[in-house]
């Protein structure tokens, strides 16, 4: 016991704690209140800090969290440079009728991305196939960002896209409109089939006196033709011109081999830069 009592000063004092001895009964020790307080300030000091440095990681984890979630979402399409291109092929034709083309429109530097065809069932009327003609160009414009496309028609494919640009508000959509052959005032070799878009290509039907009624060239949309005076299909040959286009006539081509002529590409890809 003695030498616990020379020690006492510099163990138990040290660290805030008082001896109360009272006669015949055990020692009582209290932690004096000065401890008591420096202690409770130190464990203060240590639970902010510790919370100060949890907050601190929160919001770095939220920061964090946040600007992954921003790279993580989609980007709209940025508008392409140039206009994207429809190619509409005509009566019983098919979307392999544009292969000279597309390939040729590739080698000129446009992607397969940046042009669309299609193939329809041509012996519905044309008002029925504008329709598909809509919805392509909704699916072009969607697919590339573009605000408006181009459309390159041959034969009949330039009367559902004109009743599309016309009638079903696509003129706000398209830039520029080529007709390659088009029978845009008619044919008399339709006299001879009984498709329904076939009889609508008859000259004088109803179908095209309402779709040329007033004006063949509604829009701020630019309308080119290109026709030649030896199409065998289109007759008249200048059936395919529409007042307020610019209309070209060609070197005597045949009405199919209007698609794979070298001049009448290069003459297309020029109207549509």
């Amino acid at each position: 016991m003695g030498a616990d009592r020379r020690a006492w000063p510099e163990t138990m004092a040290a660290n805030g704690i008082q001896r109360f001895t009272v006669p015949g009964r055990a020692p009582r020790y209290l932690l004096s209140a000065r401890s008591a307080t420096s202690r409770s300030e130190s464990e203060f000091m240590h639970i902010t800090l510790i919370t100060r440095r949890l907050g601190i990681a929160a919001i770095t984890l939220v920061a964090t969290a946040t600007a992954a979630l921003g790279s993580a979402a989609p980007q709209a399409a940025a508008a392409p440079a140039r206009d994207p291109i429809l190619f509409v092929h005509g009566w019983h034709g098919s979307a392999a009728d544009w292969n000279y083309m597309w390939g040729r429109f590739l080698d000129a530097g446009y992607s397969a991305d940046e042009m669309a065809r299609f193939t329809y069932d041509s012996t519905r009327s044309n008002k029925d196939i504008a329709l598909e003609v809509q919805a392509q160009v909704d699916a072009l414009r969607a697919k590339t960002g573009a605000a408006k496309v181009d459309i390159v028609t041959h034969s009949m494919g330039g009367l559902n896209s004109r009743w599309y640009l016309k009638n079903l508000g696509g003129v706000d959509f398209v830039d520029d409109w080529v007709s390659i052959a088009g029978p845009n005032h008619g044919t008399d070799t339709a006299n001879g089939c009984l498709d329904a878009s076939c009889t609508e290509m008859r000259p004088g039907s109803t179908f095209l006196a309402e779709l040329n009624n007033t004006d063949e060239t509604p829009g701020r949309v630019n309308y080119g033709t290109w026709w030649s005076p030896c199409d065998e299909i289109i007759n008249p040959d200048e059936s395919t011109v529409l007042n307020g286009a610019t209309n070209t006539q060609t070197q005597c081509i045949g009405h199919t081999a209007l698609l794979s002529s070298s001049t009448v590409f290069e003459g297309v890809r020029d109207f549509v830069r």
